[in-house]
């Protein structure tokens, strides 16, 4: 006896439509429905897995590729900086390290007022453990002491915009002092004058807070206090705070301190990840409701053709084949879904950055600032591997959604069926 093909029937059942019947058509209906929220879920998730993955990169590669890995101080500013920072570079795991001299202020520009982090730099070094040259002009750092009399300073973009100042303009740097013998504990600052030689934009929040200067006026402005130190870049990030303790234990020296990246930007990189956890799985209860409407579906399906059922059981349909029939139509949905999706997805994890540019553009608005949040854009990076375990986990749900329904439909009797419809 000829016995169509199961995945066949699914197929057709998937698509029926019988004009004389509206139940036919409301199957179709609610089964196009299903596979719309299986392709908005598949989509939504990609891209929030993309932007997750841009705000990691950009902490990782931008602010970090800024900041050092981790910074080594002591106590005592009077010692030989140059020859520290040569035994650090030569510990294994330091890819590079550069002599810094770190001093709280505050910038004034006629009456404006910011506080601001001075990094006194070597130029021949800093630019070994960070990337801030990629975002100044090539002779910036020669302009810091081009001038003896008159000292350069590279400002963040977002201390120029409060100080509402320019390259070429003049500001001071006002640095607290701490009281002496002969002050009986008052307070007395430092006070220099300094032109703007560069402005940077980074994107990031480094912009709000971030200044540099020429090492020996950032000594200079310090009075005699500490601050300086060795920052260091090391080849495993993520290991950074295993090989600080290793260069802390190989210091002959007494009084060293300082910490790496995780004591200064852990927080944010944790909350990128909890972030990130919290919105997959968010996103990813969505495609499981998209997919188990896909029970619904089916249930009214099985309903809608006892009839049909019954025939192809007296036909010689087994239980097997009929079961087979409605998993495949519950496979093709959730085939189409997760495909469809996973394209819009990709399509606008590659575009979302753009998109959103062009809206803050379009408005005149910026959804992101960095005074806020970790860089004033929203990134993406698309990984494949994210994709294909999006796809894949939405197909997957989809077939296990077919199970119930499909087994009810192997359950059906032919009598009873074929009684109920005549």
């Amino acid at each position: 006896m000829f016995k169509p093909l199961p995945a066949f029937i699914g197929l057709r059942y998937a698509g029926a439509q019988r004009n004389e019947e509206n139940s036919a058509g409301l199957v179709s209906f609610i089964s196009g429905l299903s596979m719309i929220g299986l392709i908005l879920g598949v989509a939504l998730m990609i891209v929030v897995m993309s932007v997750m993955n841009g705000f990691d990169r950009e902490l990782r590669e931008r602010i970090l590729g800024i900041m050092p890995h981790a910074t080594l101080y002591n106590a005592s500013p009077d010692m030989d900086w140059t020859q520290v920072r040569d035994r650090v570079a030569a510990i294994p795991g330091i890819t590079a390290a550069a002599e810094v001299w770190q001093v709280n202020g505050l910038a004034r520009n006629g009456l404006e007022v910011t506080p601001l982090l001075v990094q006194g730099v070597n130029p021949q070094t800093i630019v070994n453990v960070s990337t801030i040259g990629e975002f100044l002009q090539p002779d910036s750092f020669a302009a810091l002491t081009s001038d003896p009399a008159e000292p350069g300073i590279i400002l963040g973009q977002g201390i120029a915009d409060k100080l509402e100042i320019a390259v070429g303009e003049q500001l001071s740097v006002i640095v607290p002092q701490n009281g002496t013998s002969e002050t009986a504990g008052r307070t007395s600052a430092q006070l220099a004058g300094f032109r703007v030689v560069d402005i940077f934009h980074s994107g990031t929040a480094l912009d709000h807070s971030l200044a540099l200067v020429d090492w020996a006026q950032a000594k200079s402005l310090a009075g005699g206090a500490g601050g300086a130190g060795v920052q260091m870049r090391m080849q495993d990030m993520l290991g950074s705070f295993a090989v600080f303790r290793q260069v802390m234990g190989q210091m002959p020296e007494q009084g060293y301190y300082g910490s790496d990246w995780t004591g200064t930007h852990g927080n944010l990189y944790q909350a990128i990840q909890m972030s990130r956890n919290l919105v997959s799985l968010l996103v990813f209860l969505i495609i499981a409701i998209a997919a188990f409407n896909v029970v619904s579906t089916l249930v009214m399906v099985v309903i809608d053709k006892h009839g049909d059922i019954a025939i192809l059981r007296t036909m010689g349909a087994s239980t097997r084949e009929i079961l087979l029939t409605f998993v495949s139509q519950g496979a093709l949905v959730g085939l189409i879904g997760v495909l469809v999706g996973g394209i819009l997805g990709v399509i606008g994890s590659l575009l979302v950055t753009d998109a959103v540019s062009g809206l803050e553009s379009l408005f005149g608005i910026q959804f992101l600032k960095s005074d806020v949040y970790p860089v004033d854009y929203l990134p993406s990076e698309l990984q494949w591997g994210d994709v294909a375990l999006v796809v894949g986990a939405g197909f997957l749900l989809s077939l296990i959604a077919t199970l119930y329904p499909a087994l009810q439909a192997s359950r059906v009797q032919p009598a009873a069926a074929l009684r109920q419809d005549f």
